[in-house]
Parts: structure tokens; sequence; C-alpha cells
């Protein structure tokens, strides 16, 4: 698992669009990097709206946000049309970014267990380091907890 302080690990992903995501292209720029398990599902769509409600006071102090999930670039799309999200989803149907950033694994629902996405968010500063992690995150208000995390 990343910890705080170590180097981000480089994403080269598809957004919704099929451009590429790479990390080095936010340089100087701090980045709110929140892995989610499904397009359209409860929580990751209060995630996101939330995300969204809240876009401008995160960009007014100079943060990009960047989504990831394992759906597909049309799932983004569609995602985004619905719910009018401002900012990019990769696709990461590979699992390369989730396994660098280790929160692809074992969870359990309802008794089952089986492999899936970790909700996780990394805070990643100018200079590409992870300034916090939060593994606890609360969907319905994920950007006080970011904002919160970014002023402790």
């Amino acid at each position: 698992m990343i910890k705080v302080g170590d180097k981000a690990p480089e994403i080269n992903a598809p957004d919704q669009n099929g451009k590429m995501v790479n990390l080095k292209n936010y340089k100087g720029k701090k980045v709110i990097l929140y892995f989610y398990p499904k397009d359209n599902t409860p929580g990751c769509t209060a995630e996101a709206c939330n995300l969204r409600d809240n876009y401008s006071a995160l960009t007014k102090k100079g943060i990009e946000v960047i989504g990831v999930s394992c759906d597909s670039e049309a799932k983004h799309q569609k995602f985004i049309q619905k719910y009018d999200l401002p900012f990019t989803l990769v696709s990461d149907e590979k699992k390369e970014v989730v396994n660098a950033y280790g929160v692809w694994g074992p969870k359990k629902f309802m008794g089952k267990v089986y492999d899936g996405i970790s909700r996780h968010t990394f805070i990643i500063d100018e200079m590409g380091k992870v300034e916090a992690i939060i593994e606890k995150v609360d969907t319905k208000n994920h950007t006080q907890q970011i904002l919160e995390t970014l002023n402790n």
C-alpha cells in the first residue's frame, strides 16, 4: 500500500473520452485522486454528486479532481452526462491504476467475498507526492473530508 510521502504512481489510462490521463500533466497542481467501485451505484453516485456540488470550492483552491474505476469509457460518459459531473473519470479496465495504488483486492458484501475496488482517496501535492490518504470515505460528505484533511 502507498504511504503518505511516497511518490504517487503514474497514471496512464484513458478518460471518459479516450484521452490518456497522466499525472505528470498535473504537476504544479494538487490532485484529488478518488477510487470508487462502480458508476451509477448509490454510494458512488452520492460521492460523485458531493464532489460535483462542491467542485468550485475545490477548483478555487487549485485542486483537480480525478475519479478512477474499472468501468468502461462509455459507462463513464453516461455517468457524467446523467449527473452533470464536471471532472475527469479514468477508465481502468486493465486494473493497472487500481493495482498500482493498492486499492484492488478482496472485499466482503452480504457475506460474499469478491475482488473489487476499495473506496480510497489520495491527495497528491503539486510535486506528485502523496500528501494524504482518506481510507474511510464518507460518500455524502466527501468534499468536507477532503478540505478538513487539507487543513490539518
